[in-house]
């Protein structure tokens, strides 16, 4: 079995636009041995539009633009390209590897050429099942300086070339190769066909979102058993108590804690006190620690902030 690692910088990307201008790749063997390496140059037929997600001037390729009029269009490079990627013999992989797949994809529609056929890996998606991390995009340059490989960025041979490297780097801390990489974590690779991506997945991602949503469906439960109780009750709060004109606010984690925060807020109904859902209403802010977007929020309308347990100790004393 082979592994192929490749990489492509394009001339502009839009929504439904991408204009391939390098294609780069590394062949190895499974001990990581460079068999072939090669940065495909090609005429993009456009002008070069680079900028970045926020569409600020963007990155530099190390390539003298004017010199891309001489190179073959996408499509004439085509076939060579589909033979490396769709090689039964052959793994391949790439770094945020759904990016480049969706570039061929869309050259592929812009010169009515087949589409792609081929399975692929995400030497990204790796780290993050290795990190046990689902919500955070490690750049390529991060992985290599914790990894220690060492690359010149945007040339998409040079990329491919990190990238492969990323990946040993990374199988030598496994103990694995690549198939024994693909086989602990469960991961199954993202697939293009009949111009459609699928994107990789692993058993650790799945159990992941399962959880998560498992937590998100127990925030809402308890979010709305706690405001049940507040719309129900506040109304219905002594006149004239020793809390009279305060109005509170909890943390966000504080109202989930239903047991604790419905005794905190039925207390403040006893002594006249106010609840509210909007921080910057409140002038009394209550939470475990400072910090976070609804404290600040608070602590701008002027709130006090009182610490949770000092609160809890107070109710407990008037208890």
């Amino acid at each position: 079995m082979k592994y192929v690692f490749f990489d492509i910088e394009c001339a502009c990307v839009f929504k439904y636009t991408a204009k391939i201008c390098a294609f780069g790749y590394v062949v190895t063997d499974e001990a990581f041995n460079v068999l072939a390496r090669e940065d495909i140059l090609m005429n993009p037929k456009g002008k070069f539009h680079l900028t970045d997600r926020k569409g600020h001037e963007g990155l530099v390729l190390p390539y003298e633009y004017e010199d891309f009029k001489k190179y073959p269009l996408f499509r004439d490079e085509y076939p060579r390209i589909k033979a490396l990627l769709e090689d039964k013999e052959t793994i391949v992989l790439g770094h945020a590897t759904l990016n480049d797949v969706n570039y061929l994809n869309l050259e592929t529609k812009r010169y009515k050429l087949p589409s792609f056929k081929f399975i692929f890996h995400d030497t990204q998606f790796f780290w993050m099942n290795t990190e046990g991390e689902y919500t955070r995009q490690v750049g390529l340059g991060i992985m290599a300086e914790h990894l220690g490989v060492e690359f010149t960025p945007h040339r998409a041979v040079d990329d491919a070339y990190a990238t492969m490297r990323v990946c040993e780097a990374l199988c030598k801390r496994e103990g694995v190769n690549v198939e024994g990489l693909i086989s602990r974590y469960r991961i199954r690779g993202g697939r293009i066909e009949n111009y459609r991506v699928q994107t990789p997945s692993s058993a650790g991602q799945r159990q992941f979102y399962a959880e998560r949503a498992k937590e998100r469906e127990e925030y809402h439960r308890a979010h709305e058993e706690f405001y049940r109780y507040v719309n129900k009750y506040m109304h219905r709060r002594k006149k004239g108590g020793a809390l009279e004109g305060k109005v509170f606010c909890f943390a966000k984690d504080v109202e989930i804690d239903v047991p604790m925060s419905v005794e905190l807020v039925a207390s403040i109904f006893k002594s006249g006190g106010r609840y509210t859902s909007h921080p910057a209403e409140c002038n009394v802010y209550i939470a475990r620690d400072e910090g976070g977007m609804r404290f600040e929020s608070a602590m701008e309308g002027g709130a006090e902030f009182v610490p949770l347990e000092r609160f809890r100790e107070q109710v407990l004393e008037e208890a």
